[in-house]
């Protein structure tokens, strides 16, 4: 699946979870962009997916008119895809109009785990 296809099946998941849409047959590479069509523009699920999952470190782009941030979800395939979360803008600003979804992107990620120790520090009396 391109990135933008991966994008719309996380919505697809998200309207069926939320009862905006489905059940759906197997969602494919093949089907992926019929079924995201016939789903509502409103569906409260694209809002959703548009937060994203995690918040990534890579240098989103620039706005003056708004504040971005990168982000990404984990697909059920063990796959993940990125974009820029598009937030802010005033009173008359309307970030949710941008097209995220055609400026997705795949993202490879390494995980570990790492040992943390925190100190709680008091005042001996």
């Amino acid at each position: 699946m391109t990135p933008e296809q991966k994008i719309r099946h996380l919505i697809l998941l998200k309207a069926i979870d939320l009862g905006d849409g489905g059940p759906f047959e197997t969602i494919t590479e093949d089907n992926v962009d019929e079924l995201f069509e016939d789903l509502e523009e409103s569906c409260d699920a694209r809002s959703e997916v548009r937060q994203g999952e995690f918040v990534t470190d890579i240098l989103p782009p620039y706005s003056r008119h708004y504040e971005s941030k990168s982000v990404a979800a984990q697909l059920p395939d063990g796959s993940y895809v990125g974009w820029t979360y598009w937030y802010g803008g005033g009173k008359h600003g309307e970030p949710e109009a941008i097209d995220w979804i055609d400026e997705a992107y795949d993202l490879t990620v390494t995980e570990e785990q790492k040992l943390v120790t925190v100190r709680t520090w008091r005042r001996a009396q």
